[in-house]
């Protein structure tokens, strides 16, 4: 994110942040994952294919969080590299959309009107895959944050400042007040990367 806390411009155009040594560190930790994770929002505004660019090892399983199946058929994560993809659905996904996505990914349904993140986690961890990593927007960000579905958090913050009060952040959602329990984090880790630093938390439990 920006140094501000902004991870896309106002108009929600991708911009660079990270510099090639945070890439190839991301890179490396695909590596140590089963699975990578993005909403649906990230799919429709960047288009990512979520792949290993270095090609050490195999590509991680994708997943793509999409109560309503709104991924494309053409998005790059559905067709460029190898490896398994899976899609997360809510049972409010239309069927014809269900079916052609089934054509590229597995379909996996959890929640009614909105795909139920711990439902969905846990077939995820039937299936086998433990560890994931979330490159997720804002809106799944908070998401797993409200629901307690989070171990760790890295951030990455780079030199530039984006501003604009529309621009999305690490966390949006609905946030919580202050009568609410907070989500405390314990710094474990952080070291300068270019002209960045990084920043490796961990979630208190309370």
């Amino acid at each position: 994110m920006s140094a501000d806390g902004k991870i896309s411009t106002k108009d929600r155009v991708q911009v660079k942040i990270s510099n090639d040594d945070d890439l190839k560190r991301v890179d490396k930790l695909k590596c140590g994952i089963d699975a990578i994770m993005v909403g649906i929002g990230t799919i429709l505004a960047d288009d990512p294919s979520l792949t290993v660019k270095s090609g050490e090892c195999p590509n991680p399983t994708r997943v793509v969080v999409d109560s309503r199946a709104r991924t494309p058929l053409d998005a790059e994560i559905l067709h460029k590299g190898d490896g398994e993809r899976i899609i997360l659905v809510s049972e409010a996904a239309p069927l014809e959309r269900i079916s052609a996505l089934s054509e590229y990914a597995q379909i996996v349904i959890a929640g009614e009107d909105q795909v139920d993140l711990r439902a969905g986690l846990l077939e995820l961890k039937r299936q086998g895959i433990d560890r994931i990593m979330v490159e997720g927007g804002g809106t799944l960000n908070w998401s797993l944050f409200a629901g307690g579905l989070v171990d760790e958090l890295y951030t990455y913050i780079g030199g530039l400042v984006v501003g604009g009060v529309d621009a999305p952040t690490l966390v949006d959602g609905d946030g919580f007040s202050i009568n609410e329990s907070l989500i405390p984090l314990e710094l474990i880790d952080f070291k300068q990367l270019g002209n960045g630093v990084l920043l490796r938390w961990s979630v208190k439990r309370v």
